[in-house]
Parts: C-alpha cells; structure tokens; sequence
C-alpha cells in the first residue's frame, strides 16, 4: 500500500432539483499530504458527503479538479476505496468473500486468499471468515467493510461518517482500529465526521466546512476553518491540550460550551 497525495483544487458543486440550481459547495480548496489524515467536519447537509464523493470519482465536481497522486480524477477512481456509513456487505456472501470484492480486478487467486486473510487478521475478524453478514454484530460488519476497503490496497482511504451508526463503545474501538490500521498501513485517510472528539483523536487536520453564521440558507458551502491538531498520533483522549481546539470546533459548530467548560 503506497500513500498518494489529494488535491482539490477550486471545487464546486450545483444539483438541480425541481427544475432549480442549487450550488452546495464553492471554490473547496484542500491539499491532504501522503500519508496524512483529514477530518471533515461540518453541520448537516453542508457538503461534506458530496466532497468525499468528488475526492472518489462517485460525482463529477460542476467547476475545479480533483487530482490524485498528480492525475485528475475522472468517474470512478481505483487508487480510492470508500467506506460508508452503512457497512453495504452483500448479504449472500461470506464475510471473506466480501472482504474479497474489494481486491483489484486481476488479482491472482492465491495471492487474494492471502490478502484477504491478511485484513480480516488485521481488523479482528479471522474467526469469522465464514460467517454472513447477518451472523455478525454492528461492529462486526463495519470492520468488514474496513477491511474490503483496504484490500484494494488503496492510495487514499476515503471514509463517510463510518462509526456513526455504532454504539459508543464499539465506536472508541472501531477509531482505534483505525487509528493503528493507518499507522501500519500508512494510506491518506480523508475523514467525514460530526464527532469533534473523533475529529481531534484521528486526524492531523481538522477542516471545517460550512457557510457561516449569516449566509443565506442556499448559500453554498466551503471551508471556514482548518487547524492543525498538535501531537503524534495516536492520542490520549483526555489530553488537555486538546481542550482549546474543541473549544473552538464546537463554537464554530454554534454549540456554547460554559466559561471554563472545554
């Protein structure tokens, strides 16, 4: 797995909707770095799903590039594979033969089995190669997805919100699991998220997307904000440190937090 470089470059997007236009993101500029890992972090409904759909080739920007590793994205790009929400496994496959849909088209039988042993291994799943979706919990199925998306070997590893669905506790797991399956791994990672927390435990960058306090409901969004989290990944979640850029995300996000409350 070689880490590649996202570029985004002078982004737009326009639906059209009942015969009428509507622009949801404009003039998104972003760099994310070989290797590094971005968080996206924005209200409901600002763009931040349709970003990581542009950075994926699964939609076409309306205006700017999309580029990966220095080549521009046009329709689906294999150097990206995509986790969502929902772990999407077919339900009449084994959890092996799903992780197996995700190794690139060509891959040699043995070596596939090898791979696909290999990242079940990874993201805890090695007993249950055989089971089926539906015999698996929540979690379960979402480290099978994770490990799908890893067997294509990809240069950046684009997520959509992929623990929103879990309970709290499976959800710390799954971002541990992440965070040392990146570390190993060593892909780009573009985050969509709206956990402040998992933005500042995961990420090197925090983005934060949106259209600001006064802008008119149908205003398109682009990004407000970017901070540098400090600190080497992977972090402790009650560090201190953190404290002040929470603060400052959840303030931007309209959340008042109490004076001397971070």
């Amino acid at each position: 797995m070689s880490a590649v470089p996202l570029e985004i470059s002078g982004a737009g997007k326009e639906f059209t909707a009942s015969g009428r236009r509507r622009a949801v993101l404009a003039d998104v500029n972003l760099t994310v770095a070989a290797g590094e890992v971005v968080a996206l972090l924005g209200p409901s409904g600002c763009g931040k799903s349709t970003l990581l759909r542009l950075a994926g080739g699964l939609d076409t920007p309306t205006s700017g590039r999309v580029l990966v590793d220095g080549q521009p994205v046009r329709g689906y790009e294999p150097r990206c594979a995509v986790v969502f929400q929902e772990p999407r496994l077919l339900p009449w496959r084994t959890i092996e033969r799903n992780v197996a849909y995700g190794l690139p088209r060509g891959t040699d039988r043995e070596k596939g089995r090898a791979e696909v042993a290999h990242w079940l291994s990874v993201v805890g799943l090695a007993g249950f190669a055989r089971h089926r979706p539906r015999q698996v919990s929540g979690g379960m199925a979402q480290r099978a997805a994770l490990a799908r998306a890893l067997a294509r070997r990809p240069g950046v590893l684009l997520l959509d919100e992929p623990f929103a669905a879990l309970d709290a506790l499976t959800r710390l797991r799954m971002q541990d699991l992440l965070a040392e399956v990146q570390r190993t791994a060593g892909t780009t990672v573009l985050l969509v998220t709206h956990d402040v927390d998992e933005a500042l435990h995961l990420a090197d960058r925090v983005v934060l997307l949106g259209t600001g306090p006064s802008a008119d409901v149908d205003a398109a969004a682009s990004i407000r904000l970017v901070l540098d989290v400090p600190g080497a990944r992977p972090r402790d979640r009650g560090d201190a440190g953190l404290a002040a850029l929470r603060s400052e995300l959840l303030r931007e996000l309209g959340v008042r937090t109490p004076a001397g409350v971070s």
